[in-house]
Formats: C-alpha cells, sequence, structure tokens
C-alpha cells in the first residue's frame, strides 16, 4: 500500500483497434482512486476507433505524458500493430523502470515484446495464452495474475478485477471495496460459458474459429519477436 497522502499518476495506453472494455472497465476503477490524476495516453493526440468502431480520444499522446506510477496496458485485435512499434515500446520500457505495470488481456503481449515479461508469472486472453511463452513468461491460467508489482488481467471484463486488486495495492482493501460498490460490481452472469472450461464445446469451437486468424497472426509475431529476444521456445515434443 502506498502513503494515501502521495499523489499518483496513473495512465492507460490508448491505441487503434483495442478492445474498449480492457480500457473502459478498468478506468472505471483506476479513475476513482483517492488522490490520483487518471490520464488517458495515445502514440499522438488523435482519435482512435476501438475494433468495433467506437471513436475514442486520448488526452495527450505518450511523449507528453509524466512519468507514471501506474502504466495500464489494454489489449485487443490493434494489439499487432504494436508488437514491433519502437516508439511504444520504448516508452512502455521507460515508463516500466517506475511504473507499477497492469496488462489487460494481450496488452500482455505488448509487454513482452517489449522484452519486459521474462521470468514473470503472467496471463492474458485464454485465445493468446500459449504466446505467453514466446516472451519468456511462466503462463499461469487465472483470472487475475500478480508478480511484484505487476498485475495481469486474463481477457476483457477480467480487467476489472484486476484493477480492483490493483486499487488495494495502492490504497487499500477498504477503498477497493468502496470503488467496487459503488460500481455496484457483483457479477451474476446468466451463462457459465466464460470461460474455455466451462464453455459448451460446441460454443468454444466456434468461438475458437472465430479468432483463429489473429491468433495465427499473434503466433507469427511472437516468434518473431522470440528470436529478436533470444528466446528458445520448446516444442510440444520437448
Amino acid at each position: 500500500m502506498i502513503p494515501p497522502d502521495q499523489h499518483l499518476q496513473i495512465g492507460s495506453l490508448l491505441f487503434e483497434g483495442l478492445d474498449q472494455i480492457d480500457l473502459t472497465g478498468p478506468f472505471e476503477v483506476l479513475s476513482r482512486i483517492p488522490n490520483s490524476t487518471y490520464r488517458v495516453y495515445g502514440k499522438t493526440a488523435d482519435t482512435v476507433r476501438d475494433y468495433r468502431g467506437l471513436r475514442i480520444t486520448p488526452d495527450a499522446a505518450i511523449a507528453d505524458a509524466p512519468q507514471l506510477d501506474v502504466l495500464h496496458v489494454p489489449g485487443g485485435f490493434g494489439q499487432e500493430a504494436l508488437m514491433e512499434d519502437t516508439v511504444v515500446l520504448d516508452w512502455i520500457r521507460a515508463q516500466a523502470g517506475h511504473a507499477r505495470i497492469f496488462s489487460v488481456c494481450t496488452g500482455a503481449l505488448i509487454c513482452g515484446a517489449a522484452g519486459l515479461l521474462m521470468g514473470r508469472r503472467a496471463t492474458t486472453h485464454w485465445a493468446s495464452f500459449h504466446l505467453l511463452r514466446y516472451f519468456g513468461a511462466t503462463p499461469v491460467n487465472e483470472r487475475v495474475v500478480i508478480d511484484g508489482d505487476w498485475i495481469f488481467a486474463a481477457g476483457v471484463t477480467s480487467g476489472i478485477d484486476g484493477a480492483l486488486r490493483l486499487a488495494a495495492e495502492l490504497r487499500g482493501d477498504e477503498v477497493a471495496q468502496g470503488i467496487q460498490l459503488f460500481m455496484e460490481y457483483a457479477p451474476q452472469p446468466p451463462f457459465n460459458s466464460g470461460t474455455p472450461e466451462t464453455a459448451p464445446a460446441a460454443v468454444l469451437a466456434q468461438t475458437r474459429q472465430s479468432v483463429a486468424k489473429i491468433t495465427a497472426q499473434r503466433e507469427a509475431t511472437a516468434q518473431r519477436i522470440a528470436t529478436k529476444l533470444g528466446i528458445i521456445v520448446p516444442t510440444a515434443a520437448e
């Protein structure tokens, strides 16, 4: 827990094609943390669209961001465009020298591309979970994984859970509980199909097929980055 009189600079990375819930779910929590300033930063200050077309405008460009205490890295289909973007990756690396990092969904892969996952326990969206090993991470199949000052949330809505865990780490359990209560965050999903383990087999197969193209693309990118980072990924036979 950080002393309550210490002001916190909290920032989220915004990019074209992100999944807006990866951003806006945690925003509901992070923007309510006491004695903090929350801002959204894009590669430029231009408006972007999430992968379903929602327009979102950053507060500022990453070049104008201060040194953050917390950096939130969301995911989404647009993550692919950042995997070899040296400007964004250099900025994340520089921020990670001081900031706590909170990744949501395939935001973990962006952090991995920056070379920041080696030796860390991490998680990401179930469809990309197997790619974590390309970045030297130890995959952990949990909704939220904490590794030191890093917090990893799995897919999409798990970002809310991760953000509440982060709020507790920063300001204590009661603050996090108060934020959760204000949000009335008490999930009661109508179907028990929110994970590969619980979804009906036909639903899982159909959903896997719907993301097969982006998953293959992500794997090819991960393989290139693993080579650059000097990470040898064992084959299934090994």
